[in-house]
C-alpha cells in the first residue's frame, strides 16, 4: 500500500473530537508511509487532514472539480493537486490514486463516496480495501442500518464484512493492509 484515499467532511462536525481523529488518521498515515488522496479542499477535516499531513512531512494529493476551486476552496498548498472537471471525474481519479479507502466522519457527499467505493468492491470492479473510521462512535446508527439490511436480506453477510471498522486510526490501517496479505 502506497496511498489512502480518505472521504471526510468539508464542515468540522460540533465534536472536536472528529478533527482530533483526522489529526490522529494524519500521523498514522504519514507513519505507515502512506499518501494522502483527498478531495483537495481547504475547509473542515478535509483541511484538517491535508494540513497536518503536509505538517508531518508527507505528501498530499488532492482532486477537485473547477466549479469547487471557483469557490476559492481548494487546498493550494498540497504536493499535488489535480483540477478536474465535475465530481464524477473526481471521484474515478482518486479511486484510481490510492490502494484503499477510509471514511472519517462527514455528510451526504462522504456517504455517497463510501457508498460508492464499497458497492465496486461488492461488484469487484476493484479490490481495494474499503473502512469505517467510527470516531465516537459517529456511525454506530450506519452500522446498525447495515446490520438491519442483512437480517432483512437485502445485504448478504459477506458483502457486510467487506466494511472494515474501527474506532482506532491505527487498528484500521492495520486492517487496510491485512487485506492485501
Amino acid at each position: 500500500m502506497k496511498s489512502i484515499c480518505v472521504y471526510c467532511g468539508s464542515a468540522t462536525g460540533i465534536s472536536p473530537s472528529y478533527a482530533d481523529a483526522a489529526r490522529s488518521l494524519a500521523g498514522v498515515l504519514v507513519g505507515h508511509n502512506l499518501n494522502l488522496i483527498y478531495g483537495g479542499g481547504n475547509i473542515g477535516l478535509m483541511g484538517i487532514i491535508a494540513d497536518e499531513v503536509m505538517r508531518l512531512g508527507g505528501e498530499v494529493t488532492g482532486v477537485i472539480p473547477k466549479a469547487l476551486v471557483d469557490k476559492e476552496v481548494a487546498h493550494m498548498a498540497l504536493t499535488r493537486l489535480y483540477i478536474v472537471n465535475d465530481m464524477h471525474e473526481r471521484k474515478a481519479m482518486m479511486a484510481s490514486l490510492c490502494d484503499g479507502f477510509i471514511a472519517l466522519p462527514g455528510g451526504i457527499g462522504t456517504l455517497e463516496e463510501l457508498f460508492e467505493m464499497l458497492t465496486w468492491l461488492q461488484l469487484e470492479f476493484h479490490q481495494k480495501p474499503v473502512g469505517l473510521l467510527n470516531v465516537g462512535g459517529f456511525y454506530d446508527g450506519l452500522i446498525s442500518f447495515l446490520d438491519h439490511t442483512v437480517l432483512q436480506g437485502f445485504l448478504k453477510p459477506t458483502h457486510h464484512a467487506l466494511l472494515l471498522k474501527s474506532s482506532d486510526a491505527e487498528d484500521l490501517i492495520l486492517q487496510l493492509k491485512a487485506h492485501f496479505q
